[in-house]
């Protein structure tokens, strides 16, 4: 019996000296790799935005939080609650003046949950430059269409303002063509564009 008892003591320090041993090697991975994902994602948020804005270079509002803040409540008074902006940064063009906007915003009711897209807008024009779904969970060969070229163009040049869809063609003015057999996800993507635009208008647009 003691004998028994002397061999499961040893079985859990063994063990215990393995989980110890294997939590120190994940915690130095993790030191070792976290450097490294922060650089890719911020490479891959910064290539996501210049296409949105092609020939700009942005900086970060020192007061970032504050403006996403009041963003959000200016999505929620224009109806879209739910919806919020992530992230905002100034477009500079090369001699460092002020020429616009990148607004990232997510709504929630994609067809397969969060949407997040990038907006661009030329705060001289009033105008869109550009605009990119950032991550999406929709189905593919329906909603997953909302990341591909011919749906995303439908957004440059539109006035910085409310974007409405329409079924089945004909968009005219500051409507999109909907994806067809895609509504859900074709309004959500609508509403996190107007997030970014409610986002413009009410905090980031002068005059």
């Amino acid at each position: 019996m003691a004998k028994q008892k002397s061999s499961f003591l040893k079985n859990c320090a063994a063990l215990l000296v393995i989980t110890l041993v294997a939590g120190l090697a994940l915690a130095a991975v993790y030191e070792v790799t976290k450097a490294p994902i922060a650089a890719a994602e911020e490479s891959a948020r910064l290539e996501a935005y210049e296409s949105v804005y092609p020939g700009a270079v942005f900086e970060s509002p020192q007061d970032a939080d504050s403006l996403i803040q009041q963003a959000n409540a200016a999505a929620a008074q224009a109806g879209l609650s739910g919806c919020t902006v992530t992230d905002i940064l100034f477009a500079k063009d090369e001699t460092g003046a002020d020429i616009g906007f990148v607004v990232a915003a997510v709504s929630p009711n994609g067809y397969g949950g969060d949407i997040s897209v990038a907006v661009g807008i030329d705060s001289a024009a009033d105008k869109i430059t550009g605009f990119s779904v950032l991550s999406n969970s929709e189905t593919a060969g329906l909603g997953a269409k909302c990341t591909e070229p011919g749906f995303a163009s439908q957004f440059s040049g539109k006035a910085a303002d409310k974007i409405e869809y329409v079924k089945g063609g004909g968009a005219a003015g500051n409507q999109i063509d909907a994806i067809s057999g895609a509504t859900v996800t074709t309004n959500a993507v609508t509403e996190a564009v107007n997030t970014a635009l409610a986002a413009y208008s009410e905090v980031l647009k002068e005059g």
